[in-house]
C-alpha cells in the first residue's frame, strides 16, 4: 500500500500531462550532477551569482544583524553561502536539504572552514516547516535562498513559499533571494541544453529516484531530455520524452506512454524587477536592495520583513 507521498508521485505519472515534482531530482546522484551543471560554461546563473556575491559581500552584510541566524533551504553543497559568511559573521548557520548524506558532508565542510560558526544541518523536505533550534529562536533570523530556485515554483506557490519564510524569520528578519532575470531566449536555452549532456543525465536520473520511491522499473534508456524556453510564460520547461510506446505497472495501475509523450519535470521562471516586487509585497516582505551583474542576467535581492 502506498503512502501519501507515493500516491502523489503516482498521480503525476497517471495525469493527462504527466509530471514529476522537481524535488525528485535530488537524490545523492542528482545532487552531484546538479553541482556539475553549475560548473558548465553554458550555465550562466551560478558563475554570475557568485560574482555578484563576491563583489558585494560587504554591502550585503550591512543588511544583516551581527547576531544573525542564517537559514538556507535546499542548501545542497553550501557553496555560495561561503562567499559571504566572513562578511556577515552570523552566530549560526542552518543548512536544510532532503539528501542527508550530501547535506552532512557539506555541513562538515562549513564547520572545518569556519570553526567560529555554529552549524546545525536540518534534514527535511523544505516544503515542510523548518524548525529553528530553541537557543536561536530569539535571534534575528534571515533566509539565504540563492540560485533562482524560487523560479522553480509556480507563481502562486512562490508567494506561498515566501509567506512561509516570512513567518520563519519573523518581524525582525529578512531574506537574500536569488532570481534569474529576463534575457535573450538563446542564452537561457543553452544553459539547459549543455553540450556535455550533464543536464540530460540530471533530468533522466530522476527516473531512477522515482523507481526507488515507487518500486517501479521505468526504463530511463527509453526516454530523452528536452528543454525549451516558453516565451509566453517566461519560463524554461524541462521534459522527459518517451521515445517509444511503453507501459509500466505500479500498485496495480498501468502507466501508459505514447511515443513522443512527455513527463514535465521542471519549470524555471525568469523575472523582471516588477515581478520580484510583486512577490515580495504579496508575501509580507519589501524589496530593499537589488544587486545585478553588468549584463543584467541575474539578481540578488534583499527583502526585509514588512510590518505594513
Amino acid at each position: 500500500m502506498l503512502n501519501k507521498e507515493q500516491e502523489a508521485l503516482l498521480a503525476g505519472l497517471l495525469a493527462e500531462q504527466k509530471y514529476i515534482n522537481p524535488k525528485y531530482f535530488y537524490d545523492k546522484n542528482g545532487s552531484e550532477l546538479f553541482e556539475r551543471i553549475t560548473q558548465l560554461d553554458e550555465y550562466y546563473p551560478t558563475r554570475t551569482e557568485r560574482t555578484i556575491l563576491i563583489q558585494n559581500a560587504e554591502e550585503m552584510a550591512s543588511y544583516f544583524d551581527k547576531s544573525a541566524v542564517i537559514i538556507e533551504p535546499g542548501a545542497g553543497a553550501c557553496e555560495k553561502i561561503q562567499l559571504i559568511l566572513e562578511a556577515i559573521h552570523p552566530e549560526a548557520y542552518l543548512p536544510q536539504d532532503v539528501s542527508k548524506r550530501f547535506l552532512q558532508q557539506a555541513a562538515q565542510t562549513i564547520k572545518d572552514k569556519f570553526p567560529w560558526l555554529k552549524v546545525y544541518p536540518i534534514v527535511s523536505d523544505f516544503a515542510k516547516p523548518i524548525e529553528i533550534p530553541k537557543e536561536f529562536r530569539n535571534k534575528p533570523s534571515y533566509v539565504f535562498y540563492p540560485g533562482s530556485t524560487i523560479g522553480n515554483f509556480e507563481p502562486e506557490s512562490a508567494v506561498s513559499f515566501l509567506k512561509n519564510m516570512r513567518q520563519l524569520v519573523g518581524d525582525d528578519g529578512g531574506i537574500l533571494l536569488g532570481a534569474d532575470l529576463h534575457k535573450e531566449p538563446a542564452v537561457i536555452e543553452a544553459a539547459y541544453n549543455d553540450t556535455h549532456g550533464v543536464t540530460a543525465k540530471f533530468n533522466l536520473n530522476m527516473l531512477s529516484n522515482v523507481n526507488r520511491q515507487l518500486g517501479s522499473a521505468i526504463d530511463a534508456s527509453k526516454f530523452s531530455h528536452r528543454a525549451f524556453y516558453n516565451e509566453k510564460l517566461h519560463r524554461i520547461e524541462m521534459h522527459l520524452v518517451s521515445m517509444q510506446q511503453q507501459a509500466y505497472f505500479v500498485d496495480g495501475k498501468q502507466i501508459d506512454f505514447k511515443a513522443g509523450e512527455t513527463i514535465h519535470t521542471e519549470n524555471s521562471y525568469k523575472f523582471s524587477l516588477e515581478d520580484i516586487d510583486k512577490m515580495a509585497q504579496g508575501s509580507g516582505f519589501q524589496r530593499i536592495k537589488t544587486w545585478t551583474d553588468k549584463d543584467g542576467y541575474f539578481s540578488l535581492n534583499f527583502f526585509r520583513a514588512s510590518l505594513a
